[in-house]
């Protein structure tokens, strides 16, 4: 049976839809996922490594706290292994997911994931990566998700040989990468527009 007569759908940006599916908790949708939602919670046991918290806001272009984005991270482990089936060089913390899932806060806008600093990983051809985590963001808006990563400023050697952070020509351009720490928690805002906005990357 020929489909030709159905017209493409239009394209919408993330609504709410992407919550009650995603994080069903926040959108106050209990007991979905057998008690927390998917990506809840990185450390699973007793976990290997620095114990970190990465938090932060993510802007809109007026400079407002977007309070209906969703984030998701992933990440090596303490060693630089990714728990995934693609990894070959080793066996990764099996305490450790190395993906988390978290919604801005509905009132204040603040992400937050407890998770582990990661180590170095290699590039493709070899090379060393420094410390960082993969970030996914949706927010309404935003029709494709952005991609960006999360470098650590106190990581400073690495960051400067890291092939990646490199690609961005600009020095302010890179700190938009950089979290900042205090403590044991790092601090890392996300700019969708204006003049501090974060570096994406088109994957």
């Amino acid at each position: 049976m020929s489909a030709e007569y159905l017209k493409e759908s239009a394209s919408q940006t993330a609504g709410p839809y992407v919550h009650i599916g995603c994080v069903p908790s926040f959108a106050g949708l209990t007991g979905m996922y057998g008690g927390n939602d998917l990506g809840d919670t990185m450390i699973t046991g007793d976990v290997k490594g620095e114990r970190i918290t990465i938090e932060g806001y993510v802007f809109d272009g007026s400079g407002a706290p977007a309070k209906d984005a969703l984030l998701e991270i992933w990440q090596a482990d303490a060693a630089g292994l990714y728990n995934a089936p693609t990894e070959t060089r080793g066996q990764a913390d099996p305490n450790f997911t190395g993906w988390g899932r978290q919604p801005t806060d509905g009132d204040t806008g603040r992400y937050r994931f407890e998770t582990i600093k990661p180590g170095a990983v290699p590039y493709p051809g070899g090379q060393m990566q420094a410390p960082h985590c993969v970030v996914w963001i949706v927010a309404r808006g935003i029709n494709l998700g952005l991609n960006t990563r999360i470098y650590f400023d106190d990581e400073a050697d690495a960051n400067a040989s890291d092939p990646v952070l490199n690609k961005v020509e600009l020095s302010a351009r890179r700190d938009t990468l950089v979290a900042k720490k205090s403590g044991n928690t790092y601090t890392f805002n996300i700019h969708l527009q204006g003049e501090h906005e974060t570096v994406f990357f088109d994957i």
